[in-house]
Formats: C-alpha cells, sequence, structure tokens
C-alpha cells in the first residue's frame, strides 16, 4: 500500500470520527447525553451503529472528544519545557497560553456544554477520571528525573514519592482553574470576562505552589 493510499485512509477515518462526534454533540445538547442512545446518533452520521464504536468504545468520548490530548496535556508541557524551566513555570506558561487560546483543554466550551456535563452523571465522572490520568501521566514524568539530581531522595529511600506529590500539587491547580473556568461559564460570563477573571487567579495559585515546587525538578533540561 503506498503512503498516498494510507494517508488518504487516515484522513477519511479522521473526517468520519469528527462527523460522529459532530452529530454526536449536537443531539447531546439537544436531547441530553443520558438520553441520547447510540442508534440514533449512527443515524444522524449516516454510519452504522458498529461503526460508531468502533471509533468511540466510550460514548462519553462523543462529547469529550479531547480527551487524549487532555489527559497527556501536562505532562507534555513538562517534558517540552525550555532549559532549566521548572515543571511550574511550564505548567503557568501552559495555562495561560491555554486561557489566551480560549481552549477547550482547559476548559473553555460555551454555556450549553458546560451544563451538559454538568447535568450528566456520566460525563461528570469521565471527567473525573480524566483528570486522575493527567495527573498520573504527569507523575511519570516527573518521575523520570528522578536520581538525575532531579528529586530529592531522602536516607530511606522514598524518593519516588517526590515526583507523586509534586504530580498531586500541581494537576490539583490545574483542576482547580478548569472547574473555575466551568462555574464561571454556568454563572454566564462572557468568556472574555472569565478568561480575565481565571488568569488574574491563576497567577495566585501558582505564587502559592512556588515556595515549594518553584525549583522541582532541579534537574536542567538537556
Amino acid at each position: 500500500m503506498s503512503a498516498e493510499t494510507m494517508g488518504l485512509r487516515e484522513s477519511k477515518k479522521q473526517e468520519t470520527r469528527q462527523l460522529i462526534s459532530d452529530h454526536a454533540t449536537r443531539l447531546f445538547l439537544a436531547q441530553g447525553f443520558e438520553e441520547t442512545t447510540i442508534a440514533e446518533i449512527a443515524a444522524a452520521a449516516r454510519v452504522a451503529k458498529k461503526t460508531v464504536t468502533n471509533y468511540f468504545p466510550r460514548k462519553e468520548d462523543m462529547a469529550l472528544d479531547h480527551h487524549e490530548e487532555f489527559a497527556a496535556s501536562l505532562a507534555r508541557a513538562v517534558a517540552d519545557r525550555a532549559e532549566g524551566e521548572s515543571a511550574l513555570a511550564a505548567l503557568r506558561r501552559y495555562f495561560l497560553a491555554a486561557v489566551e487560546d480560549r481552549s477547550p483543554v482547559a476548559g473553555f466550551a460555551g454555556y450549553e456544554f458546560a451544563h451538559m456535563i454538568a447535568e450528566s452523571p456520566t460525563l461528570t465522572a469521565r471527567l473525573r477520571e480524566l483528570h486522575d490520568q493527567r495527573e498520573e501521566a504527569l507523575a511519570e514524568t516527573l518521575a523520570g528525573y528522578e536520581g538525575e539530581g532531579g528529586g530529592r531522595r531522602g536516607s530511606g529511600g522514598g524518593g519516588g514519592i517526590a515526583p507523586r506529590a509534586a504530580a498531586v500539587l500541581l494537576a490539583a491547580a490545574q483542576r482547580l482553574l478548569f472547574e473555575r473556568i466551568q462555574e464561571l461559564t454556568l454563572a454566564g460570563r462572557s468568556t472574555d470576562r472569565i478568561a480575565g477573571i481565571v488568569a488574574e487567579e491563576a497567577a495566585h495559585v501558582f505564587d502559592l505552589l512556588a515556595p515549594s515546587l518553584g525549583d522541582y525538578p532541579s534537574t536542567p533540561r538537556a
């Protein structure tokens, strides 16, 4: 199979995936997530039910279709940070850029979408799970700097706790700010107003973490 043929097939798969997600989201917003069936989504997208489940084994991932990017986002921001930059500084920069872009990964999705999530126990639970996955991925990335001068190992040999503790704190800050954006969205604030409020509040949150995590991990980037 030629590279061109493979590229066309992959492009077609991405188009089909996006088509399903778009129709699913439209139905979720109109009818409610819990009330919408896979059969209705398949009919709207003009594909078989099996096609829907092949692309989206979990119904909730049709609504939260940035889930893979979301789960990897904090770990990627730390892994790609500048030489000598701390994880905290990298994540501060990442979050403020996401606010500037009004990124859905940061929580900007509009009133109707935020309301849909808030009204769905399934979506609320899935979002909690994604936050947990994001924290775990960040911990794994930070753990890679242990033993290279980036950890604070104690005499008891418990150095492995440092990246996990740092990930809990850093991911919790991001989770808080995500939830704050959702809260302000549901309160009816405009997107630009939310961005202004959250940018200011984020600076305070990250400043609170600076005394303990301002230089973590201490290993410079190569």
